[in-house]
Parts: structure tokens; sequence; C-alpha cells
């Protein structure tokens, strides 16, 4: 079992202690809080061990988790990756793309591994139909979130719109061509909503929005290609996906037929897989463990959260 470590225990930093403790992968250590108060009311609670430095923490652990506040992911990596530690970092993955890239050379230098937490890559509904996903040249994606205080330090493109960029680039297989958005700022000092079209060069056509001051939540998007369309809904963990084909000579009663101006018919039909129930923040975190224990890449690299970050930058410069 890897020896497990976790920086921060904040509202999610908690989760990540829960469940590293039950996981069989994981020998959780303890953590570290830059709060006394707040570590103090977790270990009553929980039971977990403090420490009270960091470099006391990073020494005693084979895998660093780090949980903070955006501004620390860059500090708390550099002391994990100098000491020879593996490193999971929740998303962004840092607070600038020079910062990341700085972390990917460190993390070269030392031998070590690093994934970063983009939870919606290990979502069941999206793992259901990844493999469906070919070549899409639309997308579509609403990420609609009732207002909450938590995470309004930051922008919503990096609170919320980062997971949906995310999954896109990796579907996605062009480089971005040009970037168009718009941003408003409603209740925070950062903009609440905001809405952009990214075009690839291969033609693929992204429209993402993204708002933390909606009256209800969502997270759908929506993939167009050819002869399929594809639909995620990862808050409910469904999916739908429609598809056509050269319709038979002599279709059934039931068989949906379309006709086209050229006169081809094509039948419609359902695709829809199988969703298993999963915890996707205890996959993730497993699946670090099976790449450091197997030696193979991680599931969501640095790279992959370095270019999340780029095209949310760009974005962002936008408003």
């Amino acid at each position: 079992m890897l020896k497990a470590g976790v920086l921060g225990a904040g509202h999610l930093g908690k989760i990540h202690l829960r469940l590293l403790n039950q996981s069989n992968k994981y020998d959780l250590i303890g953590f570290y809080d830059a709060d006394p108060e707040n570590a103090k009311r977790v270990v009553e609670e929980f039971g977990y061990r403090y420490f009270d430095s960091i470099d006391d923490l990073i020494e005693a652990v084979d895998v660093v988790d780090i949980v903070t506040p955006t501004l620390s992911h860059y500090d708390c990596a550099k002391l994990a990756i100098k000491k020879g530690k593996h490193i999971f970092i929740e998303k962004p993955i840092t607070n600038t793309v020079e910062e990341a890239e700085t972390i990917r050379t460190l993390v070269a230098e030392h031998g070590v591994k690093g994934q970063v937490g983009h939870v919606e890559r290990f979502n069941p509904a999206f793992i259901g139909v990844k493999d469906q996903i070919k070549n899409p040249m639309f997308i579509e994606c609403h990420r609609l979130a009732e207002f909450n205080p938590r995470g309004t330090d930051v922008p919503v493109v990096l609170d919320l719109m980062i997971h949906d960029i995310d999954i896109i680039l990796s579907v996605v297989q062009s480089p971005v061509k040009h970037i168009s958005a718009s941003g408003v700022s409603v209740v925070s000092e950062t903009p609440d909503i905001a809405n952009a079209r990214i075009e690839f060069k291969n033609g693929c056509v992204a429209n993402l929005t993204a708002s933390r001051i909606s009256l209800k939540n969502m997270r759908k998007t929506r993939f167009f290609q050819k002869d399929a369309y594809i639909s995620v809904d990862f808050l409910e963990k469904k999916c739908e996906v429609v598809k056509m084909k050269d319709a038979p000579e002599n279709p059934g009663d039931f068989d949906m037929i379309l006709q086209n101006a050229e006169g081809i018919k094509k039948q419609i039909y359902f695709d829809n897989p199988e969703i298993a129930n999963n915890n996707a923040i205890l996959d993730e975190l497993e699946a670090f463990a099976d790449a450091i224990n197997n030696n193979t890449k991680p599931i969501v690299t640095l790279h992959d959260g370095t270019e999340a970050l780029r095209v949310a930058n760009m974005i962002i410069n936008q408003f």
C-alpha cells in the first residue's frame, strides 16, 4: 500500500481523507491544514493524524494529495516533488500556466508521477460513452450551479467550466484555432456566468456555458458527429446515444426512418450503454495508485491539466 498524506482539510480535502482512509490501495498517514482550528475539528471528528508542518507530512508519505486553495498548489507540489514524492493535485493544476510547466519539468527531473483531479473523466456516464465519441464536430456544454460562496475567489471558468474544457480536450484531437468568450460578474468580484466558443483546427466547434448563479443545477454535454448524437448528463450520471445507419430495404413497423433531400434513407436507433455506478473521486485516486504501482501513464496527466488551464486562461483573457 502506498503511504498517502493530504494537504488541505477543507470541504473537498475531508472527502479525500475519507476515501483514502477506506481505500485498500493507500495507507492514509495523516494531513496538514494551514488553519489549526479547522485541523483540530477534523482530528476530533474523524481521528486522522494531524501534522503541524507540511515538511513533516511530506517526509512521512509516498503520495502527496494536494487539496489546498489553487494559489498554493505550486508551492506545495514543488516541495513534494523535490523530496521525491508522487503528487495528486486538484484542478486547476496551478494558478498560472508557467507554474504548471515548471511542475511538469520537476516531475520529469525527479522521476515521480503526477495526476490532476479532473474528476469528470471518471464520471460513469462519460466512461460509458467515451469510446463512442469519435471525431465530434459540434459540442455543447451547460454546467450550471446554484450560488455557493465556496469557490467564488476565482472566475467561474476556473471553478466550473474547466471540467468541460478538460473533457473536450480529451476527445477533440486537434489544436485550438480561435476562442471567443464573454463573462459577467453578478454577485462576485470575478465572472459568475460565462460563455465560450472554442474553434479547433479540424473544424470542430465547442460552445460552453458555465454559471454559478442559476436556480437549478445542470451538467450536460452533447456531442454531434457523423451519424451520431451523444448526450452525457454528468449530474444524473446518465447518457444517451442516438445513431444512424443505412435503412434496411424492408424496414419494420417500428423502425424510425429518415429520408434526406437526396432521397437517402437512414434508420435511427439507440445504442445506450450500461452505466456502472461508482465513486468518481475514489476511482481517480485509485487509478493514480495503479499508475504508480504499474509504472504507467496516469489517466489525467499533468500535461492534460496544463492544457485545460491554458485554454481556461485564454477564455478569461477575452473578458
